[in-house]
């Protein structure tokens, strides 16, 4: 029997119960698009917390706003980190704009900030910008400590 994982869809944020080895080509139950399509899904708060206590897999949030000038400039790279990090890790953008209850929360004092979460809880924190092979590494070293 092939081990399984919840992941939630980008597109429509149902949780899918997939194989292990077929989660990077693997389509939503409910709306039968992609589950991981090589970019960032763009999350409010309710989504934010759907992905982080639904998903088996690691989540990585970019905490941006749109005025945000260094933001604007990691964005690229962010999408670049996202092709390479799935199946393995869930990539969010959270505009701290629209969510400022939830960025207030998790203590956000600058942008960008990068979370990684696993289980439910953050592992890893990095507010600066960053280029996709540094958000690559960084993602890879704080999910290789225990």
């Amino acid at each position: 029997m092939s081990k399984t994982r919840h992941i939630v869809c980008g597109n429509c944020g149902r949780t899918n119960r997939l194989p292990v080895e077929r989660a990077s080509s693997a389509h939503c139950g409910a709306c039968h698009q992609p589950i991981f399509t090589g970019h960032p899904v763009e999350v409010d708060e309710d989504g934010f917390e759907r992905h982080v206590d639904n998903n088996d897999i690691p989540v990585l949030v970019d905490v941006w706003a749109p005025w945000c000038g260094p933001c604007r400039a990691m964005a690229p790279m962010f999408e670049r980190a996202a092709q390479q990090l799935e199946p393995k890790v869930r990539l969010l953008k959270l505009n701290s704009d629209k969510a400022p209850a939830l960025a207030s929360r998790l203590n956000i004092s600058g942008i960008p900030t990068l979370l990684l979460i696993r289980g439910g809880r953050e592992i890893a924190r990095q507010t600066s910008a960053m280029d996709s092979r540094s958000i690559v590494a960084w993602t890879e070293a704080g999910l290789a400590r225990p």
